[in-house]
């Protein structure tokens, strides 16, 4: 059975706050990076079908985040989250030295995932990205024209088709709800600006998954910035009809058993 414990260390910006899921001998680590306002915990499943797939898998609640320390939502900087992710994902293999390590990145978590490979991608074996922020977000653009913040929490009903998932999203306690901090706006659009601008990801095997009627992060925002870091080996999942969060799905097996195709593919060639 999966079993998963909590560790914490100092991040670039304060403690955070770490989570580590583990069972048997594992062929491979995969580091999960979360999206914003949310937290590690709400990918208990994801972890526990990749634990028996053959992964330890690891990631931090970014700063302001979950259970990590900072003022709620407040980044300055995705350099820093970025860092903090190379912590967690170099514990990782000094844990289990040799093993390949993938990186799956949803949302908010896909645009750090992206700014990870791109300046540490030659110690990763394979990205996954799940309705990335890259390329560009109208949401962002609309929030930097504001001096203030509006207090409009996110559609539940955007995140899945499954009525339960934006349930529980709403009734969260780690989650945030309140508005965006425009210091974290600003940041968000420095670092799409640099991430666009950094290139290709050159030979590193991508898995690009989006849902077709994502609202939050439509598909077509995400088009562009696929196109400027896009490598060698990009593989493409559009699904329709879904909404922002894949992973949680009506059809979250099949996105989850194509994440695990995709790592099979991969590692048979190492």
């Amino acid at each position: 059975m999966t079993t998963s414990r909590e560790w914490e260390f100092a991040g670039s910006r304060g403690a955070v706050t770490a989570r580590i899921w583990s069972d048997g001998e594992p062929r491979y680590v995969a580091v999960l990076v979360h999206g914003y306002g949310e937290h590690l915990g709400r990918y208990e499943h994801v972890a526990d079908a990749l634990v028996r797939h053959g992964a330890v898998v690891c990631g931090p609640d970014h700063m302001g985040h979950g259970r990590s320390a900072g003022e709620r939502v407040l980044i300055e900087d995705f350099e820093d989250v970025v860092a903090d992710v190379h912590t967690v994902a170099g514990s990782a293999r000094g844990d289990h030295p040799g093993l390949p390590v993938v990186m799956i990145g949803h949302s908010m978590g896909g645009l750090i995932a992206t700014r990870y490979a791109q300046l540490h991608g030659g110690g990763l074996a394979a990205l996954v990205l799940s309705g990335p922020v890259v390329g560009r977000w109208g949401a962002v653009e609309r929030l930097l024209a504001l001096d203030e913040m509006p207090d409009e929490p996110i559609d539940p009903s955007t995140l899945s088709r499954d009525p339960s998932v934006g349930k529980a999203y709403t009734e969260d306690p780690l989650v945030w709800h309140g508005p965006f901090k425009k210091t974290t706006v600003r940041a968000l659009d420095a670092a799409l600006r640099r991430v666009n601008e950094h290139g290709s990801l050159g030979a590193l095997p991508t898995l690009y998954l989006h849902g077709e009627d994502d609202r939050l992060v439509p598909p077509g925002d995400t088009r562009a910035g696929i196109e400027a870091v896009r490598g060698d080996d990009l593989t493409e999942r559009i699904y329709p009809e879904a909404r922002h969060e894949v992973f949680n799905e009506t059809n979250r097996d099949e996105v989850l058993a194509d994440v695990t195709a995709f790592i099979d593919r991969v590692l048979g060639r190492r």
